[in-house]
């Protein structure tokens, strides 16, 4: 890939922090155990700024929308913490999004209560693809960006629409998508999978997309039904990369349909301070490797290596190093 840099576009999200003992039954009572934190969040927040603190060198445009409000400050001004990051495509209208994080101190799961705000009139228009000199462009989360879920009536749906575009300009797509109850997935996903040339996504949303069950009854990954669901989305039109994260590894399909699989690092006891921005590590480490021209293999140990260093602190990003680092790391819990 060429060197002019990485555009990550989509949901700008203030996430608001909450720990709790654990989670409840439906009409029970749960003790938060300690304060709210407050932290940006969402594709566009979390990837660019890990891709940042990887290389410090990358030139990365941001695009996408945040309110007028105190927490478009909020959100603009941390992200103003990294010199790489050009917030010029920074569009803003109405409120800020924001996420209530609700994070089990015991199981160390999180669940998510979303409020649109902002992020749901970013559209294609916001784009100002004259100016827009990158290399590849990362945008996400499908399913969580209204006007770009619409559907069209040429590529059945905004979004697809959208990653067309860049790929008639000679931009490398990359897509995410959030992970979301309902019957969504076989209508709006699709479509943008013709355009990208990189998917990354979790096992939920990938199960979700292709149908393929890719669990067993122990909540275990199996290797043929990954393999299965990788190659369906390379046949809904994924070019060069497909890959799947989840908590115990990660697997991909390369550019000539060769299978990898890397298995998820052991963790000391206590290592874990939080996994609200870990499949955005996971992703941004394996877009810094397609950018950089290195192989699936070597993509999938560095967003491995990404996630335990987003999994050392409570918040999406404040645990990412640079590249480096993260390898180091990766080195040192692999042995």
């Amino acid at each position: 890939m060429g060197k002019k840099g990485i555009a990550v576009a989509g949901n700008m999200i203030v996430d608001m922090l909450y720990p709790v003992s654990n989670f409840p039954k439906p009409g029970e009572l749960v003790t938060i155990t300690g304060d709210m934190t407050r932290a940006t969040g969402g594709c566009l927040c979390n990837d660019i700024i890990d891709l940042a603190a990887l290389d410090s060198s990358l030139s990365l445009t941001a695009l996408g929308r945040v309110g007028t409000d105190e927490a478009g400050d909020f959100v603009l001004d941390y992200m103003k913490r990294w010199p790489n990051i050009n917030l010029k495509g920074i569009k803003r209208s109405g409120t800020t999004s924001y996420t209530l994080v609700i994070f089990d101190e015991t199981t160390k799961q999180r669940s998510f209560y979303q409020c649109r705000g902002a992020n749901a009139d970013f559209c294609e228009a916001d784009i100002d693809w004259d100016t827009l000199d990158v290399d590849l462009l990362h945008i996400g989360y499908i399913l969580l960006l209204d006007a770009l879920d619409e559907p069209d009536s040429i590529y059945g749906t905004k979004m697809a629409r959208l990653l067309h575009s860049a790929q008639q300009r000679g931009i490398k797509t990359s897509i995410d998508v959030v992970s979301e109850a309902g019957e969504r997935f076989h209508r709006i996903v699709p479509p943008a999978l013709k355009y990208a040339d990189y998917c990354i996504i979790n096992e939920i949303e990938a199960q979700a997309t292709t149908g393929i069950p890719l669990l067993d009854s122990r909540g275990n990954p199996v290797s043929d039904a990954m393999s299965a669901a990788l190659k369906k989305i390379k046949e809904l039109g994924v070019s060069t990369w497909s890959v799947i994260h989840c908590p115990q590894g990660g697997y991909g399909l390369d550019e000539n349909n060769n299978y990898v699989e890397v298995p998820g690092l052991k963790l000391p006891e206590g290592y874990i301070k939080g996994s609200v921005g870990a499949g955005d590590a996971f992703c941004s480490g394996v877009l810094y490797a397609a950018w950089k021209g290195l192989d699936l293999l070597q993509g999938l140990e560095l967003g491995t290596a990404a996630a335990a260093c987003s999994l050392s602190q409570p918040g999406a990003t404040e645990g990412m190093r640079s590249a480096e680092e993260t390898m180091a790391l990766y080195r040192k819990l692999r042995s």
